[in-house]
């Protein structure tokens, strides 16, 4: 081929023959290609482009002969009856042409699209100059979905200046046109006992050709609209047009990686990864709650093939081999999430680092369900999860540093008989490189809210012990923590007056109020009590203990009557006391759930009274 020929043309093609090759199903998408995607704003926009006749850029085909190449789906709602011969797989345009399908046959569930004619507006204030395309949304009310009742009646539309936008389809929809001018002028048509009903006829029919003749140019510029397409010949190989799908697609939301992969799955595969997703997310719904499910698939599944969970490993992974181990994955992401649970950390807003997902996600491929090496492997695992949390092994490289974390738990994972003593073969099990969070580090962790894992670490321990509400009395949940508040216990207004940081983590509890926040200078167990249903105390007193706050300390922190420096002072000692107090707790709590143990609030408090008035007795 000379180097000076053209590689390809634009070849024009009317919105009146894409429709016809939709309807008749030619037209279908790879499976690879995303879902419909395009907010109303996007679809009104580009119904805008078309009746106001304006270019827009080239779609994307590739020819079809014979055998499909790549496994398809109909455009969203243009599944035909019966199914003809495939010509093409539209690789650039799904957007433009679902937009342009649905909203002619006027089947989006939450939306329809009316054109807007300024001169046929009747209504008190007219609402616009130009021809525009409107959206007119629905609702849910009383589990049934409504619209503007006006929207429903032809009549009162056309009062507003509009007509919908599926009487522009192409096709011979003449009966559907006259049917509703006939519903939309009805009470116009002059009466038969008018005194000039002739004349008011002729105005009135006259007004109705207007109207029709108004439809019939927009359903002109509509059929005869030219949306171009490049296409690749039908003996292009596979990788070369998934290739160009990837360098042309001209999506609004650039090109992620994961929908690389899923095109290479489909290229050497021919299985739709987007299904395989959604299959995924239906069997184990709990998996989104710590994250992008698709980002966890593609992690995992790295690791499941010992590659680093990161770009470059997900990129050289075998797709074929992904598939092979995809029951490995699910198991492994449904015992993963299932891990997480029942450690008190329930969502990705109070994961301290998500690192660990895909290496328990992977490492569950190695573990019976069932057997005395269950518990084994999990208090592994459990070690594992919580040494990342309370370590600073994930601070930085964390994907490098869960990658050699995963080999190591595998080399122990098959060997059943290994000991406490072969721990230290991983790497964040190793005390001496990673040792455990101290008490003063804790002291200094910030805000949960954040991204800090110490910070978040600290919260989980609260609610892996329940954190019940100070409210409620519910202990921490997936569902019941979505409603809660990160909250000050020693109040932000009242450290803020001795110039002491309140944002940290041991100063936080993750709970709602009832009443209220308006911050005021209070005491803690007065600003406590003005904003929950105060129970008595011994109930209280359980309450804060689940979260690790001790009832004695914050009833010790009043200040009445005490100004200037004698407050500053007072406030910081009682203050510190209570951190270093609630640090304590965390360690001791740190400590056996780094071990892999299952601690319970009740012998967590007994030893930390037991130490602490030991303590108290060696200072004395």
């Amino acid at each position: 081929m000379s180097i000076m020929q053209q590689s390809s043309k634009a070849q024009d093609r009317t919105l009146g023959v894409w429709f016809q090759h939709i309807q008749q199903g030619m037209v279908k998408l790879p499976r690879f290609q995303r879902f419909e995607a395009w907010d109303r704003g996007r679809i009104s926009s580009f119904l805008n482009t078309i009746i106001n006749n304006l270019p827009v850029g080239v779609t994307l085909a590739l020819e079809v002969a014979g055998q499909e190449k790549f496994e398809s789906r109909y455009i969203s709602t243009a599944e035909p009856v019966f199914a003809g011969t495939v010509t093409q797989h539209l690789l650039d345009g799904q957007q433009r042409l679902t937009a342009f399908w649905r909203s002619m046959q006027n089947n989006y569930e939450w939306e329809t699209f009316f054109v807007y004619l300024p001169q046929f507006d009747r209504s008190e204030s007219k609402s616009g100059a130009e021809v525009e395309i409107r959206c007119i949304p629905r609702w849910v009310n009383n589990h049934e979905l409504r619209m503007p009742r006006w929207a429903e009646e032809p009549a009162k539309c056309l009062e507003r200046g509009l007509i919908p936008v599926s009487l522009l389809k192409p096709g011979d929809l003449s009966a559907q046109i006259d049917f509703w001018l006939s519903d939309a002028t009805k009470s116009l048509e002059p009466t038969d006992h008018d005194p000039q009903a002739l004349a008011k006829y002729r105005a009135y029919m006259e007004m109705r050709a207007t109207i029709k003749a108004e439809i019939t140019v927009l359903r002109e510029r509509v059929t005869h609209f030219n949306l171009p397409y490049l296409s690749l010949p039908a003996n292009t190989s596979k990788d070369v047009a998934l290739q160009v799908f990837i360098n042309m697609n001209t999506n609004s939301k650039p090109l992620s990686l994961y929908d690389i992969i899923v095109a290479e799955v489909e290229s050497v595969a021919e299985k739709s990864l987007h299904a395989l997703e959604a299959s995924l997310t239906d069997k184990c719904p709990k998996a989104g709650r710590y994250g992008d499910v698709s980002d966890l698939i593609l992690s995992t599944s790295a690791l499941l093939q010992e590659k680093l969970p990161n770009t470059r490993g997900m990129i050289e992974m075998d797709k074929k081999q992904l598939l092979v181990n995809w029951p490995k994955l699910e198991r492994g992401v449904e015992r993963m999430a299932s891990l997480l649970e029942s450690q008190g950390v329930f969502d990705q807003a109070r994961l301290p680092t998500n690192a660990v997902l895909a290496v328990i996600a992977a490492a569950y491929e190695l573990i019976p369900e069932d057997g005395d090496f269950l518990a084994k492997a999990e208090k592994l695992l459990r070690r594992y999860l919580w040494s990342a949390f309370f370590t600073d092994r994930y601070e930085n490289t964390a994907a490098s540093r869960a990658f050699s974390d995963f080999k190591a738990l595998k080399a122990l994972l098959r060997n059943p008989v290994f000991t406490d003593a072969d721990l230290p073969t991983v790497p964040v099990l190793n005390r001496l490189e990673y040792p455990l969070a101290d008490v003063d580090s804790l002291m200094a962790a910030g805000w949960p809210k954040g991204a800090g894992i110490e910070a978040r670490a600290i919260l989980a321990v609260t609610t892996y012990f329940g954190a019940i509400d100070f409210a409620d009395h519910k202990s921490a949940t997936y569902d019941s923590i979505q409603n809660r508040e990160y909250h000050h216990v020693f109040p932000d207004a009242l450290l803020a007056e001795a110039e002491i940081p309140s944002y940290l983590a041991l100063n936080c509890a993750l709970i709602t109020w009832k009443t209220n926040r308006m911050l005021g200078r209070k005491d803690p167990l007065e600003y406590l009590q003005e904003r929950i249903d105060w129970a008595d105390e011994s109930v209280v007193r359980e309450r804060l203990k689940s979260h690790l706050i001790s009832f004695d300390l914050l009833s010790k922190a009043h200040y009445a009557g005490v100004e200037g420096a004698a407050f500053k002072q007072k406030l910081a000692t009682n203050f510190n006391e209570f951190l270093r107090d609630r640090a304590n707790l965390v360690v001791r709590a740190m400590t056996s759930l780094t071990d892999g143990n299952n601690p319970t609030l009740e012998t967590l408090w007994q030893t930390h009274q037991i130490k602490s008035t030991a303590n108290a007795e060696a200072v004395v």
